[in-house]
């Protein structure tokens, strides 16, 4: 039973550095492509553009989202602002219609039916070209959407642009660990831009051709993971995903680590129930790297967390017990030799170098987002708060989720 368990656990090892080695083959391939602009660019041409800003009890940061998409460098005439009150309960619906004197923002009051309602009941006033969604926790950068619409200028097959969404301030090192992942998540988002993989076409800023609501149809609930949802939708339909990563949008990250664990629990769960729903497509070649290496990735590393963190508990218990057991044999004797302190409690030598290594790796993909997000390189403390806060509650969240998925038990929004 043993050696089965050191072979799985060798080969899930093995895969996550796999992974993160891809990754990095993929950044050396494609290094001389990322480009960061500095300062106001300009475009041929200004396509219109209707952003949809759904909102649902964002009275506190409802104004600061507004303001900076009026604040945008991009003509006026050609933005259109939808605000969207999904039945908010606080002074949400107040603080919106301080915005109704522009003439560019049209706002729209619903019941709560949940975000994707809201987005589709934007939808349905939408008359321009392209279009996109800010959650209202969000704030964008001035010249994030010039930027965004260069990509669908220089390339007419793209469909959709996503930005680089980097955490907004560090009050606390739950935050601060919150902002290594994001830089991490701007380097893995712009590697599976490079080979068409992408997974997520996230809330903030994301903007779409219409063209793609007009031949797939309009946000679905999808496990209240709707941007997900629609990223796995486009890829089956062949339709491309970009990442610009210049275009910097700021967002709100939890506080506390109950907020956190809420939060990645849902996203989690859309995701494993969103791959179950698409689960026709893994593996298809026809479906290309997404289908062969985005989703199959990901589901290798649920089960090598879920995985590792049972090893852990395992031999824990089991080094508890023979405690207990020479206890209550002998007594208490203190002894300095004791298994306990070995990495995630396995005693193993080349397993102890491979996980280095991995580590490695992870670091290094958090110093190259950092580089692409900040411009600069420099080690920062929130990696190593990301390294610890994540491995000990990450695995929590990610096997409820599993949990959940198998009961039927919807996560809460919030």
């Amino acid at each position: 039973m043993d050696s089965i368990s050191s072979i799985v656990l060798y080969v899930l090892t093995f895969l996550s550095v796999y992974v993160q080695v891809f990754f990095l083959i993929t950044f050396l391939e494609n290094r001389k492509k990322i480009i960061t602009r500095k300062g106001p660019i300009k475009l041929i041409k200004y396509p219109k553009v209707t952003v949809i800003v759904p909102c649902w009890d964002e009275e506190k940061t409802i104004y600061k989202t507004v303001r900076s998409l009026l604040d945008l460098n991009y003509p006026k005439d050609k933005l259109k602002i939808f605000l969207v009150d999904d039945g908010s309960t606080d002074g949400t619906w107040n603080a919106i219609l301080k915005f109704s004197k522009h003439s560019n923002i049209k706002i729209f009051h619903k019941e709560n039916g949940g975000k994707y309602t809201a987005l589709n009941l934007g939808l349905k006033h939408v008359e321009t070209d392209f279009l996109g969604c800010l959650d209202a926790d969000s704030i964008a950068d001035s010249e994030s959407l010039v930027r965004i619409m260069s990509y669908f200028e220089k390339d007419p097959s793209i469909m959709a642009v996503a930005p680089s969404i980097v955490a907004f301030k560090s009050k606390n090192i739950i935050q601060g660990a919150q902002r290594a992942e994001y830089d991490m998540s701007v380097y893995i988002k712009k590697m599976l831009g490079f080979i068409e993989a992408i997974h997520v076409a996230p809330g903030p800023l994301t903007i779409f051709r219409k063209k793609v609501f007009d031949d797939l149809g309009p946000y679905r609930h999808a496990h209240n993971t709707e941007d997900m949802e629609i990223a796995y939708r486009m890829q089956k339909n062949h339709y491309k995903i970009e990442q610009c990563n210049d275009a910097y949008i700021y967002t709100s990250t939890p506080l506390t680590i109950t907020k956190l664990y809420k939060q990645r629990l849902r996203w989690i769960y859309g995701f494993i129930n969103n791959t179950i729903d698409y689960r026709k497509i893994i593996f298809r070649k026809k479906y290309g790297n997404f289908s062969l290496f985005t989703v199959p990735s990901s589901i290798i590393s649920i089960f090598a967390v879920s995985f590792l963190f049972g090893k852990m508990v395992y031999n824990l218990g089991s080094f508890l017990f023979s405690k207990i057991l020479q206890f209550q044999a002998g007594g208490f004797h203190f002894t300095s030799k004791t298994n306990f302190l070995d990495l995630f409690f396995v005693n193993t030598q080349s397993l102890f170098f491979i996980i280095i290594v991995l580590y490695f790796l992870i670091i290094l993909s958090i110093t190259l987002g950092k580089k692409m997000t900040e411009g600069k390189w420099g080690f920062s403390f929130n990696t190593i708060y990301f390294l610890l806060i994540f491995s000990i509650i990450g695995p929590f969240w990610l096997l409820k989720a599993v949990y959940n998925t198998i009961l039927s038990r919807k996560p809460a929004w919030r």
